[in-house]
């Protein structure tokens, strides 16, 4: 039997409004993650659902939805009658995301050295590498972060394993959280720079040893520098970091 043209419209504006939630949940799960990965929103922050809804203009539907998987995540805390709350990063959190991200980086290095890229992504890592040297002779720890974020993210997109993309890019995500903590207490890090610009050369060699070997060198000398300003800070596990 046909259906009424006004049921059908039913379902149609029914079906917009579904999408229209949808769009803005991920809009809402975007920014309230941007937001504790850039610091805005610090270890320990506390707020209501109707606020945060109102500060992102949007209802409290798409926001909750929003908070549930940021909970599932492992970012926040969503607790009856006081909202939500932005969860720590242990030093034993920061290790062994670390570690683990090191083992997919350095698989990703291999592969995408394995892919012979061609000239226009290359570009994109030179363009990378390039950043992260103009901010460091100017000094602005910020910009290489931001620059140095970038590099691992095409390094990570490149290696043709949507896969091993998906689970490396939330890994680096919560990385995040700290690098931005421990940048102050870092020596210039021109090595980063100079291993980084050798990985690219691997690549554009179409050489995936020398691109494995080489960021996993990087990747164990930067384990041991931040094992060393975790206990130079003396962070303990039950305070955390943002």
């Amino acid at each position: 039997m046909r259906r009424s043209t006004s049921s059908e419209a039913a379902d149609a504006r029914e079906g917009e409004g579904s999408n229209d939630r949808s769009r803005q949940s991920e809009h809402a799960y975007r920014r309230i993650k941007e937001a504790i990965l850039h610091g805005d929103m610090p270890i320990g922050h506390q707020q209501l659902e109707p606020a945060l809804a109102l500060e992102l203009g949007m209802s409290r539907t798409p926001v909750h939805e929003a908070l549930v998987r940021l909970q599932d995540e492992g970012y926040v805390e969503l607790q009856p009658r006081r909202g939500m709350r932005v969860l720590p990063l242990s030093p034993r959190d920061i290790r062994e995301i670390t570690e683990l991200l090191a083992c997919l980086e350095v698989e990703a290095a291999e592969r995408t050295a394995a892919r012979r890229l061609p000239a226009g992504e290359l570009a994109a890592f030179d363009a990378a590498i390039y950043a992260m040297d103009r901010a460091l002779e100017a000094g602005d720890i910020e910009g290489w972060n931001r620059a140095d974020f970038r590099f691992h993210m095409l390094l990570i997109e490149s290696c043709g394993n949507r896969h091993l993309v998906d689970t490396s890019k939330r890994f680096l995500e919560k990385a995040n959280r700290f690098r931005f903590l421990t940048s102050s207490h870092r020596k210039p890090p021109v090595y980063s720079n100079v291993n980084h610009a050798a990985v690219v050369e691997a690549i554009r060699r179409g050489d995936p040893q020398s691109a494995g070997e080489i960021h996993r060198a990087h990747k164990r000398r930067w384990m041991r520098e931040l094992d060393e300003i975790l206990v130079r800070l003396e962070v303990d596990a039950s305070s955390g970091w943002s």
